[in-house]
């Protein structure tokens, strides 16, 4: 008996077309041809203009902004490919956005992410592919699988590659340790936190100390998204003024919304090091480096599509730190 899903097919909303080209072509596949597009009222619509009946169809959106404009076009596009009859459905969300709202930290706010996924399971999603979620109890929020990569190895072999003489992996706050513990086991490097306090909720923070030694050495700082750039632009400084010789920064998304670009271009970060998660004009920073997550996003839906170990991915050498 043949497989239930013989043919696989890939489409992308407007969020990140270019990440979604990129997918098809690692994988040799043509896209997915579809309308996704507003009405002059501002409704969305699509119309899928080829049959996917029984397909194996995954749909590349990352909640970008307009971020509320990129999650209804994904949840429109997995009604749409229901309706039509495919398969299996696999919402591919390399940046998931309202991430940071996973928990209730104040009286009477949301868990907004929640509500999020559940609109994505809700819509006829059989399965989430994503990369780097800002918490990992974000899985826990659908009632579907979930795999999560992530872009980390990808960023350590930049940096490797580099050949810093004297590197120390910095994380700007305190709950980002762990990824930053594991990014310098990648690199080798020791590792420094820097202690912060968030004001409000107007994306404001204070930094209260440096924990670990920073002199002479070239900071890493590592955190999942750059938002405004706020933390990471004082982070830096503080490394500065704590004797570091250079400062570089990554992340896997860069939002970089509001004051973020005038932030980055004026502080003391000398590279900043992020993903194609989300999409940017070329030439928006100087010096930004964007490294493309098209192939483990590519190497993965491979792998959910013949039945295979997601994890394998991992063992590929175009994605190992070498």
């Amino acid at each position: 008996m043949a497989r239930p899903y013989d043919e696989m097919t890939i489409f992308g909303g407007n969020s990140n077309s270019a990440l979604t080209d990129a997918i098809c072509a690692y994988l040799s596949l043509p896209r997915g041809r579809a309308e996704v597009f507003k009405f002059s009222n501002d409704n969305s619509f699509v119309r899928i203009e080829e049959s996917v009946r029984d397909n194996d169809v995954y749909v590349v959106q990352s909640f970008a902004t307009p971020v509320n404009d990129s999650i209804m076009e994904l949840l429109i596009m997995i009604d749409t490919l229901r309706r039509a009859s495919a398969g299996r459905i696999t919402a591919v969300i390399p940046y998931f956005g309202y991430g940071r709202t996973d928990k209730k930290d104040q009286p009477r706010v949301p868990i907004t992410a929640r509500l999020v996924a559940k609109l994505v399971g809700n819509a006829g999603a059989d399965r989430v592919l994503s990369v780097d979620l800002h918490a990992g109890q974000i899985q826990g929020f659908f009632d579907i699988p979930v795999d999560e990569m992530t872009a980390m190895p990808l960023l350590a072999r930049h940096f490797m590659r580099m050949r810093l003489p004297n590197p120390v992996v910095v994380s700007p706050d305190l709950g980002n340790t762990k990824r930053a513990r594991n990014f310098a086991e990648f690199l080798d490097a020791p590792l420094a936190i820097i202690e912060k306090r968030r004001i409000g909720n107007n994306d404001k923070s204070e930094v209260l100390n440096l924990i670990g030694s920073v002199e002479g050495c070239q900071a890493v700082l590592i955190d999942d998204e750059i938002d405004t750039a706020g933390s990471i632009t004082q982070a830096a400084q503080v490394c500065i003024d704590n004797g570091a010789a250079e400062v570089y920064a990554t992340s896997t998304h860069a939002v970089l919304s509001g004051p973020a670009i005038q932030r980055l271009r004026d502080s003391v970060i000398k590279e900043v090091v992020v993903t194609d998660t989300i999409a940017h004009p070329p030439g928006v920073l100087d010096k930004l480096v964007t490294i493309s997550t098209a192939p483990i996003l590519a190497e993965t839906i491979q792998r959910i599509h013949a039945g295979a170990s997601v994890s394998a991915a991992f063992r590929s050498p175009d994605l190992l730190p070498a």
